[in-house]
């Protein structure tokens, strides 16, 4: 019998389904790839079979919007690869944070999030949520002291990115987790920057890990996605308490091509690190660039934290360039291989304004207070040869 031995991340990107998936999907045809069960419905053998089903008796299958196959796969895969109990899958990242969110919290409970997150999140907290009587609050997560003194007895859930979107600061996962333990409260971390290849949150002490999966987990533009994994009792509780009646949920579709880039995920975040990083000096050096933000470069004030708690440090910068919103809009408008586009994670290289585009919903007080500037720029490093991203780069800020 051949040695037993674990097996390594990229390893289970690709084979991880054969060895938690016990029904075996492909079986009857024996296929590779996990199969699309594009179904809204299933049957049942007999009467008896779906009400043991209803009941919770047995395992099976009732109806896509609790549960597919496909969906299924995706959702253990994440899990395992996130070293959870358990996985969700919702029909986008804000889905999955707000069926999160309500799935934990009732009115009068609290939300302690960062002041430095997506601009839909920060709509999420600030606006739709408290309609639901939840209490919010966003402070900076980088400053232990704020975040402890915003936390109250009715606070629920400690909620930040790491890294964060769109200045890049970095978040320390395992104090943050100590402070919520410390108030019953659970540490959810947004992992959609970082994926589970280069940050494990839950091996640092997080409780869960949320994902907008339309990034680099798909990695190529097609699907809009989130994901959520943690232990089994949370998960199931956002799941019958929320997801379920409420309704986000993923297309089978989606769920597959999901689990199609997940066998991929290692190779290209290596390569969007890599590239990452070059792009990063370059733009460190340029007359007119004020400053870039990227954990990988030891400018930067968490480069230590980073390090200890990343494998690498993922394909996004942050840059500010002089002369404020005129020159970053110039700047946008003439670049020639780099996509303006909002999103990340893509094979293309994206580039946008965050301060008109992702977070316009901050107000200027909000703006500052997150460190977005009128000049700052965000750039998402694609699978591009490096050199020809430089170049344009390069030709860009030249007409500034």
């Amino acid at each position: 019998m051949s040695e037993k031995r674990e097996l390594k991340f990229s390893t289970i990107a690709v084979h991880g389904r054969k060895h938690l998936d016990k029904h075996e999907l492909g079986k009857p045809i024996r296929s590779v790839s996990t199969p699309i069960f594009m179904s809204s419905t299933f049957a049942f053998e007999n009467a008896d079979h779906g009400a043991r089903l209803f009941a919770g008796e047995e395992e099976g299958y009732i109806y896509t919007r609790i549960g597919n196959p496909t969906t299924q796969a995706l959702e253990k895969e994440i899990a395992y690869l996130e070293g959870a109990e358990a996985g969700l899958a919702f029909a986008s990242g804000m889905a999955a944070e707000a069926h999160t969110f309500l799935g934990v919290c009732g009115a009068g409970d609290k939300i302690v999030s960062g002041d430095t997150i997506y601009g839909g999140t920060h709509a999420l907290v600030t606006t739709v949520l408290p309609r639901f009587g939840i209490r919010t609050q966003e402070v900076n997560f980088c400053d232990l002291g704020q975040v402890e003194a915003a936390v109250d007895e009715r606070t629920r859930v400690l909620f930040f990115e790491t890294p964060a979107n769109p200045t890049l600061g970095v978040v320390d996962i395992g104090a943050i987790a100590e402070i919520a333990h410390r108030k019953n409260a659970l540490a959810i971390v947004d992992n959609t920057f970082a994926t589970p290849y280069l940050q494990n949150p839950i091996a640092l002490g997080a409780d869960a890990v949320i994902h907008s999966a339309t990034k680099y987990i798909g990695g190529h533009g097609d699907c809009v996605a989130g994901l959520l994994a943690g232990k089994k009792e949370f998960v199931d509780r956002v799941a019958h308490e929320s997801l379920h009646e409420i309704g986000g949920i993923i297309s089978p579709f989606n769920a597959w091509l999901l689990l199609r880039g997940l066998k991929t995920l290692p190779v290209r975040m290596d390569r969007h690190s890599a590239s990452a990083m070059e792009v990063a000096k370059y733009l460190s050096f340029h007359p007119k660039v004020t400053w870039v933000s990227y954990p990988g470069l030891k400018t930067h004030p968490q480069h230590e934290l980073a390090r200890r708690q990343m494998r690498a440090f993922s394909g996004v910068i942050a840059f500010e360039v002089r002369g404020g919103r005129e020159a970053g809009k110039r700047l946008l408008d003439a670049c020639e291989l780099c996509t303006v586009a909002v999103s990340l994670g893509d094979v293309d290289t994206l580039i946008q304004h965050p301060a008109s585009m992702t977070h316009h919903t901050y107000s200027k007080e909000a703006l500052a207070a997150a460190g977005i500037s009128e000049g700052l720029i965000r750039i998402s490093v694609g699978l591009e040869d490096v050199d020809d991203i430089i170049a344009d780069l390069r030709q860009a800020l030249s007409r500034l």
